[in-house]
């Protein structure tokens, strides 16, 4: 099966879900949960609550057979009654035995979930790009592929069947994926950026090809043909959902190749220049440094906690195009004079 474009920034970004566990509660109870520096999510299997998120401006109500999932780090509470007293999540799992964690009194409320690892520069991508929180109900045309994964989900751990652990990895993976796919339908087209462009069925062909081979000159008309466009519609068309032209996000890819292969392994600059495409060592430094605010030694030589330097792409490519445009304002202002 081909690659697609979005597997192919998951995979980048090291997307990997963990089955985090699961929350029976009844009676009358509300908990506080501490912000996490991980994409959370969670599925109700029965009953209902409140949810109420920092920097939302209403409590949301959840039900049975919804998925909710948040991507900033931002405090939230869950509750049957938004006037109970509040419980902190750390005195609650003081009482946990296993993955299943219980509160207050009976179980007419079940939930499981999980958390998504990303890495640590490539994670931004995905964060930047989602909304702070994403809530699919239960009537939403994917909800049941999710209820699919759920059910399975507490099957793995209910039976201790032999590859649990492995099942419920990929059992979350899935169920974050899905959340995704029902996302990108709900909420049509999102800003433009990468994320909507590595979503769209029409670039798809085109994005598959620059992925594929990232060292090959790519001209506007191979593009265009491959997602089966005229060069002109295509270009605009490109434009529009990715928010740069296709040459410019054909360079962002290349850099962001570099960035990844300069931190696992130590082959030769030169080495990486001609994998991705250029005729010398000094053009691809140039371009590098250019996306990314610094050279292609200096960030490889970086700690790991400054390696963030230069990610915004998009960013520094806008502001490039903005002072070329400026540039040529003043030139044609001089001429006049």
């Amino acid at each position: 099966m081909l690659q697609d474009p979005f597997s192919d920034f998951l995979h980048f970004m090291r997307a990997r879900s963990i089955m985090s566990g699961g929350l029976i509660a009844g009676g009358v109870w509300a908990i506080s949960i501490p912000a996490a520096d991980r994409i959370k999510f969670w599925g109700v299997l029965r009953g209902s609550c409140w949810l109420v998120v920092d920097g939302e401006q209403a409590p949301i109500r959840v039900e049975e057979g919804d998925v909710f999932l948040l991507s900033a780090a931002r405090t939230h509470v869950l509750a049957t009654d938004l006037d109970a007293e509040r419980t902190d999540l750390s005195d609650v799992l003081k009482g946990r035995s296993g993955a299943i964690v219980r509160h207050g009194e009976g179980d007419d409320f079940f939930m499981v979930g999980g958390k998504v690892e990303l890495s640590a520069e490539g994670g931004h991508l995905l964060l930047d790009a989602l909304p702070p929180l994403i809530h699919i109900r239960a009537a939403s045309s994917q909800a049941p592929v999710l209820h699919w994964l759920l059910q399975q989900l507490v099957h793995e751990r209910d039976n201790d069947l032999p590859g649990a652990a492995v099942a419920s990895a990929q059992l979350a993976h899935l169920m974050f994926i899905q959340i995704l796919r029902a996302y990108f339908e709900a909420a049509g087209p999102v800003a433009a950026g990468w994320l909507r462009a590595v979503s769209d069925k029409r670039l798809a062909p085109a994005i598959r090809l620059m992925h594929g081979d990232p060292g090959h000159p790519w001209q506007l008309g191979e593009l265009a043909a491959a997602s089966a466009m005229s060069r002109a519609t295509f270009a605009a068309y490109f434009k529009t959902v990715a928010g740069v032209a296709p040459v410019a996000y054909l360079t962002q890819w290349r850099m962001r190749l570099a960035q990844r292969a300069l931190r696992e392994n130590r082959s030769s600059i030169g080495a990486l220049a001609h994998t991705l495409g250029y005729t010398s060592e000094s053009a691809f430094s140039n371009a590098f440094k250019r996306v990314t605010g610094v050279s292609p030694n200096s960030y490889r030589n970086a700690p790991g906690g400054d390696r963030r330097a230069g990610v915004e792409i998009a960013g520094r490519e806008q502001e490039e195009r903005k002072m070329q445009s400026d540039a040529k304002i003043r030139g044609m202002h001089s001429r006049i004079r």
